[in-house]
């Protein structure tokens, strides 16, 4: 949808998001680059397309929708087939008991598209304005499975039947060849599945194409064994790597467009018995960096936090096991820090997110660049925030704490199991008390846990076990600001007291049993799943979270060489929620299930 010039300064104008001397600046770029003024608001995050969108609906009286393709019943995509939604960039997204169809278009002053969809779907339409990037996210999940599709691309004839020789001809690189097709497919289905990681390991009579969805590994597919030679070297053509080495680890990168957002892939291959395994990571370039509430911050680790991240100097530390989110949260610290004011320099291994405007270094221990030498070049340039990757020995450690005493603000992880951990963890470093006490302003420990799928959770009523140590849990959390939650879910929990509706914020003492007074009604995931989520019961993931702020009293605990386990008691009595207590806190609100929470939590409580 292309919003006329004016329209746009108007918005620009009335949102009070620029002033006269940057409209002006606008203007002259608009002439010279020959740019939409839309395009350069949106390009320079101005606006985001979604709040530009919302603005344009305001102004033409059109209800906007924040589109999200994972919450659209499968069956509605049956409503519109995929060629006219593509050409009028609509989706039908929901229906009422009556037959209303609530559809969305990214152009809603396209009378002739209108028109025609009142003929196709009937008058009984109500038609929304979506933005361009949402629809286009929500027509990409039209397409079908991986195995079908894989199935029409690899066939006897087109690849020969010779499995013993894995030969890999010509021809079988070429972009349009059935090679080049598959590895597409796999990598679309991947994007499209919401998954981190595709697997592509070798067997010895077949090959798996494994995608790790929501963190955990699920097996898509099996390939036949003669494609894998071909299906690994047209990988290393895409990311740069060598062809004719098969005996030794390699990495690379590349780009890929699927419909209209652009993904990087980090590739990584590894020699195994049975050949060479294949794996990509998957990071959305085209995504704008989460908030911290959107990440599942909230209350009072929120309130520390954001008091930490605006402090002219010191160290905040994000620790967790791989995979737990350390670098989501770090991108979306440093989006929210990011304006033309300060200088940020990073040095990463790897560089996951690319964030414009951020110096990032690339860890190159071959060349010398390791995070030591690239932390020691990058205080010469003049950084106001530093991002190490991660603190592994005690000279990057020595030189973390001496940026951040010299009038740095210093971002860094650290694998350990919680935030008290990690303050010990550098002290066996090396690194002096007093030197942590007096530069640390906060430590953020964190987990992953999958989210219920909204469409298909169901209540259930626990056994007294599991009360019994919901009930343990409260008492060892010091309950201090529950401003967030509804008060009466706390208190009902902790007296072991069931509401009707624990978890949604709409209780009240009025939904108190009266019959018994020892049950809790919590959320788990349906058994059998739903199309929404793929029949998993789970779709995405939220983080569970503690921070660890740096009071006077546990500066005093770590000057004095006490122990993780005292740290953690010191903090939790100044306030600190826990991961397992936040996590039991999202699992009465319904985003998780206690299972979840349990799964990743009870390891790092032991």
């Amino acid at each position: 949808m292309r919003i006329a010039d004016k329209i746009v300064e108007d918005f620009l104008k009335h949102s009070g998001k620029v002033s006269a001397e940057q409209l002006t600046q606008l203007r002259e770029q608009e002439k010279s680059e020959k740019r939409p003024l839309q395009d350069l608001v949106v390009a320079g995050n101005i606006l985001t397309d979604k709040e530009l969108t919302k603005l344009y609906a305001d102004a033409v009286d059109v209800p906007f929708v924040d589109l999200n393709p994972k919450n659209i019943k499968r069956e509605l995509f049956k409503q519109l087939p995929e060629r006219i939604a593509r050409q009028y960039n609509a989706v039908v997204f929901d229906m009422d008991e009556d037959g209303t169809i609530h559809i969305a278009l990214a152009d809603p002053d396209d009378i002739q598209a209108v028109n025609f969809l009142r003929k196709q779907l009937g008058n009984n339409l109500k038609v929304y304005v979506a933005s361009e990037s949402q629809i286009q996210a929500a027509l990409d999940t039209y397409r079908g499975n991986i195995e079908g599709e894989l199935t029409k691309v690899i066939s006897s004839d087109e690849l020969g039947d010779d499995e013993d020789e894995e030969t890999v001809d010509e021809n079988d690189l070429k972009e349009d060849s059935p090679i080049a097709q598959t590895v597409n497919l796999i990598i679309e289905y991947g994007v499209k599945a919401g998954a981190s990681d595709i697997h592509i390991e070798p067997r010895e009579k077949y090959v798996v194409v494994r995608y790790r969805i929501d963190g955990i590994l699920r097996e898509a597919n099996k390939l036949p064994r003669r494609v894998l030679n071909a299906l690994v070297s047209r990988i290393k053509i895409l990311a740069n790597l060598k062809i004719d080495e098969h005996r030794a680890p390699q990495d690379g990168r590349f780009k890929i467009a699927v419909g209209s957002q652009v993904f990087a892939l980090r590739v990584s291959t590894l020699p195994i018995v049975d050949g060479e395994k294949v794996v990509m990571r998957i990071l959305n370039e085209s995504v704008k960096a989460s908030t911290l509430e959107e990440l599942g911050f909230w209350g009072n680790a929120l309130r520390l936090l954001q008091q930490a991240i605006v402090q002219p100097h010191g160290m905040i530390l994000v620790t967790g096991p791989t995979g737990s989110g350390k670098s989501t949260t770090l991108f979306s610290v440093l989006s929210q820090l990011n304006t033309p004011s300060v200088n940020i320099s990073t040095v990463e291994d790897p560089v996951e997110y690319r964030i414009q405007g951020v110096n990032q270094t690339q860890v190159n221990p071959i060349a010398g660049m390791t995070f030591a030498n690239g932390l020691r070049s990058l205080l010469r340039q003049d950084p106001n925030i530093i991002m190490v990757g991660e603190i592994r020995d005690v000279e990057t450690a020595d030189l973390a704490i001496q940026a951040a005493l010299t009038g740095h603000l210093v971002f860094s992880t650290l694998h350990t199991s919680n935030a008290a951990t990690c303050l010990p963890r550098l002290m066996d470093m090396g690194v002096e008390p007093f030197l942590i006490a007096s530069t640390v302003r906060a430590v953020i420990g964190q987990r992953l846990v999958r989210r219920l799928c909204p469409d298909c959770r169901e209540q259930y009523t626990p056994d007294e076990g599991i009360i019994t140590r919901i009930k343990e849990t409260f008492a060892l959390q010091s309950v201090h600001d529950f401003a967030s939650i509804n008060a009466l879910e706390i208190q009902a929990l902790k007296d072991g007291i069931g509401i009707d509706k624990v978890g949604d914020g709409k209780g009240s003492v009025n939904d108190l049993s009266s019959t018994d007074k020892t049950i809790v009604r919590l959320w788990h995931a349906h058994e059998d799943g739903c199309a929404s989520c793929n029949h998993t019961g789970y779709k995405g993931r939220v983080g569970i979270y503690e921070v660890m702020d740096n009071s006077q009293s546990i500066q005093k605990s770590i000057v004095s060489n006490t122990t993780s386990e005292a740290l953690e008691n010191q903090a939790v009595s100044d306030g600190m929620i826990t991961m397992h207590f936040d996590g039991l806190i999202k699992s009465l609100r319904g985003q998780t299930s206690l299972e979840e929470v349990m799964r990743v939590t009870e390891a790092s409580k032991d």
